[in-house]
């Protein structure tokens, strides 16, 4: 622009000082410098509108290359959440899966323990006057039935846990307990006393629940029901609200029991989910 003023107004001197000076040679000579100034500022002219038009162009190029951006960046953070959330999905359905290969291990071991029970059903041998008794102190007798019930320990126990599978919670606890209370010695007894804990964890009573495990963990140590217990315990904990007697008690049953034991691994698995900030 300022390159533009200032030939315009040499040309304008020139043409007023045109008149007085004499037609010779250098009047020629003046002439052609007109010519080449008018020559410059067509040029200057065309000059300046490839300028604009360049930079117009650069302007529609960037806001192309800032809205191409902008998508990128929005398809980047859709499929992060899109992958977030299938990775979600799969912890949820691998906790569900493990925790149905507990459910199937427990239900297992209950049955091939109900098979086993079923032919060992005591029969009462025949006296030699006829009556059926079982003599006192011979070796194999079964323990007794709780007076008033009249039921073997098997029986007592496949009713509670009858009671149990229903979902008859109350009558569930009070087979486990009369069992726990006439036969606290026999091989199942950790297992009833673990599954009046899970009777109270099922009905939503988890304090009683806490009371039942730590009482299987007190009593029975060493049995079996040892690592459901603890691992159940951390989950009562974690409905009561206590986050950290939850992660401190998940936390020893990796510690206790390994990384390769079922319970560990359910264990490492809710810590994970706790350990992740609410949304």
């Amino acid at each position: 622009m300022l390159l533009t003023r200032a030939l315009s107004g040499l040309l304008a001197a020139l043409l007023v000082l045109a008149p007085a000076v004499p037609v010779t040679a250098a009047n020629r000579e003046h002439q052609l410098m007109m010519a080449e100034i008018r020559m410059l500022q067509e040029q200057t002219l065309q000059l300046q509108q490839m300028i604009t038009t360049l930079a117009d162009s650069v302007k529609v190029v960037t806001s192309k290359l800032d809205d191409q951006s902008t998508l990128t960046r929005k398809a980047f953070a859709d499929q992060k959440v899109l992958v977030d959330n299938v990775a979600e999905g799969v912890r949820v359905l691998r906790e569900k899966v493990d925790e149905t290969n507990v459910r199937i291990s427990s239900l297992t071991q209950e049955m091939e323990t109900l098979r086993i029970a079923l032919p060992a059903q005591p029969t009462a041998p025949v006296s030699p006057t006829g009556e059926g008794e079982t003599p006192e102190g011979q070796p194999g007798a079964p323990p007794p039935a709780p007076v008033g019930t009249g039921a073997t320990p098997q029986q007592l126990y496949r009713q509670a846990y009858a009671d149990y599978t229903a979902g008859q919670w109350d009558l569930a606890i009070t087979g486990f307990q009369a069992y726990l209370k006439s036969f606290p010695k026999l091989p199942d007894a950790d297992d009833a006393q673990l599954y009046i804990g899970e009777t109270y964890f099922a009905s939503g009573r988890f304090k009683e629940a806490a009371a039942a495990y730590n009482e299987v963990i007190t009593n029975y140590p060493g049995t079996n029901a040892i690592p459901q217990a603890m691992y159940k315990l951390g989950l009562a904990y974690d409905r009561l609200g206590q986050a950290e007697r939850a992660r401190q008690t998940l936390e020893a049953v990796i510690k206790t029991f390994g990384p390769d034991d079922e319970y560990s691994r359910l264990a490492k698995q809710t810590l994970d989910r706790l350990a992740k900030p609410k949304q």
